[in-house]
């Protein structure tokens, strides 16, 4: 049996939090541009959890703006999906199995352009929420009149302009933009761009007006373990728990944090926020920022191609692993945690890295290393450059964990052919997805540079890391010197001789 509607009128399993009957006829609030199980695992948990709760009363319209696939899968399940969610909280196990009800379609921008400009002709529709990865909020100079843009924020631009003019430019009309892409400052990026995108469309000042005095653009922050899809093992003893295949079924940890930056107006129209403590409206976010940015996401970042290079598939496998999860802890601890560009209270980097270092030993998690190696490169520059300022700063010396994560990162991305516009690395015989923006520049410096002067390229790329990391002293030779021991060695043997030199 596939889970749709007509799966819901079966006696399913007790335990099992099932929508109403009424969930299906709440009017479409929020357009909602991704299907990343980031935004199903959080977002739209926020949302259906409210609904429940009689608060918020209010749909989602997703906007499915890859080529990639289609909304079958939707279709098919009328948007329906369930939720596991499983790990400890408060020293007690919790196992939660929901079917959200909070999606009301799915959209493709390619073939259903005219559709989801039609959403916003909808007075009820006041936000826009968005997970596009990090590249995804960058300017691309296009026309939002001829035919679909290319980008998000051409996309979101053609929306609000066409919101503009259904409405006339109504202080009412004005909507709550919330991107959930972990870019610091992401609401205020992503104005800029809409604004440089406005004027590059030669828009009217009239709706430009409209757009800075009547739309709020939110930073945000989003904070859930998320690894989507379970193992296929896993999958069928859920669905032979639940009683039905769910072809769209995620996990998650218990642990949640959406942090949003926002008024008393905000407040208001994100009424959503009310049914969990998971949900943060403040004047300021940069605490939560930094402490997940650095701490979760920067250890994630400098451990992955490590991890995937040590043959270890999974975040929990690695803290089962008694070398790498102690260089996760003492990257985390002793190098990041230190050297957050943000005043802290004292300890609070400490006991959120130690709650981090929790999460990642949730038995329930399979959170594959390769898939947090996803824009690799940006997401290094982001989170990982400003803390190595901030170390050599503070200590004048190399932070040896980080320029070992950075060793690896330059092996991980090397690529050894390409095949369909994609570029794949190798490891034991097994071919990867590199799946980086930046794979076609490592695939040219591979095939015409020496490989004794790749290191020094990549850290002296001013166009990666807007800076030269080589002037860091002492940063280069250290990548070098590990670069070769892991080609030599291989990354767990680097790693025991790492704790070894401690």
């Amino acid at each position: 049996m596939q889970l749709s509607k007509k799966t819901l009128t079966t006696n399913l399993p007790a335990g099992i939090q099932q929508p109403s009957e009424n969930s299906f006829f709440l009017p479409e609030k929020i357009l909602q541009f991704g299907t990343s199980v980031l935004l199903r695992g959080l977002s739209d948990y926020f949302v259906d959890k409210a609904n429940r709760n009689g608060i918020f009363n209010g749909r989602i319209v997703v906007v499915k703006s890859t080529d990639s696939g289609g909304t079958d899968a939707f279709d098919k399940q009328d948007n329906l999906y369930t939720l596991c969610v499983r790990g400890i909280e408060i020293g007690e196990n919790v196992e939660e199995n929901i079917i959200v009800s909070a999606i009301s379609r799915v959209l493709s921008a390619k073939q259903q352009w005219q559709e989801i400009l039609d959403c916003v002709t909808n007075p009820q529709l006041q936000v826009i929420i968005s997970n596009t990865t990090e590249v995804g909020i960058q300017l691309v100079k296009e026309s939002i009149s001829e035919g679909v843009p290319s980008s998000y924020p051409a996309k979101l631009l053609a929306v609000l302009y066409k919101r503009y003019q259904t409405f006339n430019g109504s202080a009412e009309s004005g909507m709550v933009i919330v991107p959930t892409e972990l870019l610091t400052d992401n609401g205020k990026k992503l104005k800029a761009i809409i604004l440089e995108l406005s004027a590059y469309n030669q828009l009217e000042p009239s709706f430009i007006n409209w757009l800075q005095q009547h739309n709020r653009f939110c930073n945000s922050l989003v904070d859930r373990i998320v690894p989507g899809k379970p193992p296929a093992d896993l999958l069928a003893t859920f669905e032979k728990e639940l009683g039905y295949k769910d072809e769209l079924l995620i996990m998650s940890e218990v642990y949640r944090l959406w942090a949003i930056e926002g008024d008393e107006k905000v407040k208001e129209v994100l009424s959503f926020a009310a049914s969990d403590k998971g949900v943060v409206i403040e004047k300021d976010i940069e605490i939560y920022k930094e402490l997940k940015l650095r701490l979760l996401n920067g250890t994630h970042t400098l451990a992955c191609g490590l991890g995937y290079l040590s043959g270890i598939n999974t975040v929990r496998e690695g803290m089962e692993n008694a070398e790498l999860a102690q260089y996760i802890t003492d990257v985390m601890l002793a190098e990041i945690a230190p050297a957050i560009p943000y005043p802290l209270p004292e300890n609070a980097a400490v006991d959120f890295g130690q709650q981090v270092l929790t999460r990642f030993r949730n038995p329930y998690m399979q959170h594959q290393w390769i898939s947090i190696t996803l824009q690799y490169s940006s997401k290094l520059k982001m989170r990982i450059v400003p803390i190595l300022h901030q170390y050599y700063k503070l200590f004048n010396t190399v932070p040896q964990h980080c320029a070992l994560g950075f060793a690896a990162y330059i092996l991980f991305t090397k690529p050894v052919k390409k095949e369909g516009g994609k570029y794949y690395g190798s490891f034991n015989g097994t071919d990867y997805h590199i799946n980086d923006d930046k794979a076609g520049y490592f695939y040219e410096l591979w095939q015409n540079t020496v490989p004794e002067q790749i290191v020094a390229k990549v850290l002296r790329d001013r166009e990666l890391w807007d800076a030269d990391l080589s002037a860091l002293e002492g940063f280069e030779d250290a990548v070098t010197e590990k670069f070769y021991a892991i080609q030599e060695h291989g990354a767990l043997n680097v790693l025991s001789s790492l704790q070894a030199i401690k």
